[in-house]
Formats: C-alpha cells, sequence, structure tokens
C-alpha cells in the first residue's frame, strides 16, 4: 500500500509558477514510478508528467518546456514545478505511484486555477 498527499496547489495568474508536491508513505518510494496526472471540467483525466525509478521523464505536449518534474527519494516525495501557467491549465492535479507488480494508486487531487 502507498499513501499519497498532495498539496501545493491554489490560484495563480497567467504567466505565474506553482510547484506541487506529492508526498508517500507506506512503502519503498523509490522503486514506484511516480506521475501527475490532471483532469479538467468535462475532459478526461490526461498525463501532466512521469518520471521512473531510475529518473527518466516524460511529458504531455501540452507542457513540454513550461513543466519539471523531480524526486526527491530521501524525502519520499516528487515535485512538479509549473511555469508559464495558461487558463488552460486550470485542472485538478493528480499524483500517481506506479509498480508493475506492486500496483497502482491515486492521492486525492489538487485545484489548480489559473486566472486574472
Amino acid at each position: 500500500q502507498v499513501q499519497l498527499v498532495e498539496s501545493g496547489g491554489g490560484l495563480v495568474q497567467p504567466g505565474g509558477s506553482l510547484r506541487l508536491s506529492c508526498a508517500a508513505s507506506g512503502s519503498i518510494f523509490s522503486i514506484y514510478a511516480m506521475g501527475w496526472y490532471r483532469q479538467a471540467p468535462g475532459k478526461q483525466r490526461e498525463l501532466v508528467a512521469t518520471i521512473t525509478s531510475g529518473g527518466s521523464t516524460n511529458y504531455g505536449d501540452s507542457v513540454k518546456g513550461r513543466f519539471t518534474i523531480s524526486r526527491d527519494n530521501a524525502k519520499n516525495t516528487v515535485y512538479l514545478q509549473m511555469n508559464t501557467l495558461k487558463p488552460e491549465d486550470t485542472a485538478v492535479y493528480y499524483c500517481n505511484a506506479f509498480h508493475v507488480t506492486r500496483g497502482d494508486y491515486w492521492g486525492q487531487g489538487t485545484q489548480v486555477t489559473v486566472s486574472s
């Protein structure tokens, strides 16, 4: 079992920045691939960014060059640095932990609103 708790969401103006954090507990954090996904009202959940246990990253096309995912295995935490935010980035952002044999886990989500 893995428990995930997101933080760092909020209201920000277009062009601004936010950093999301996801604290994990309950298992060996370093062996999990971690990811951020988002869901806007009326839309399907979509990939934002992922980072493997080895540190390889992957980004959704709409956030490439603006968002950066990172992880600190000593702190059992994964981060999402979001820069140059746009109104279309408004969504609930979810943290995910995945391991091929140990399972797939989700946090409760944190709201990000980009508006002037």
